[in-house]
């Protein structure tokens, strides 16, 4: 079992940044490849990024490569998501979940957390 708490949501504006994290329990954290998902108001749950168990291969969504980042630190069990250059359509509620491999569909994934608030003011 692997149990997520997102947290470093809130509000910014326009062009600000934020950083989430995502914290994990369990010693089997590095064997897991992690995933950043959101879900805006009214629309499907899309995927953001993810990380290899490693570190050393991330993918990204269209819409947020190059202003967002993904790492991870297993050494503390947290994955992390470095969200630069926010516009209003980022706004949504993240999740991140963890999963076998670097796949982007959300139902490969076997664990989630809770969610945290992201909103971007114009």
């Amino acid at each position: 079992q692997v149990q997520l708490v997102e947290s470093g949501g809130g509000l910014v504006q326009a062009g600000g940044s934020l950083r989430l994290s995502c914290a994990a329990s369990g010693r089997t954290f590095s064997s897991y490849a992690m995933g950043w998902f959101r879900q805006a108001p009214g629309k499907e749950r899309e995927f953001v990024a993810v990380i290899n168990w490693s570190g050393g291969e991330t993918y990204y969504a269209d819409s947020v490569k190059g202003r967002f980042t993904i790492s991870r630190d297993n050494a503390k069990n947290t994955v992390y998501l470095q969200m630069n250059s926010l516009i209003p359509e980022d706004t949504a509620v993240y999740y991140c979940a963890a999963g076998p491999a670097v796949v982007v569909a959300g139902t490969e994934y076997d664990y989630w957390g809770q969610g945290t608030q992201v909103t971007v003011s114009s």
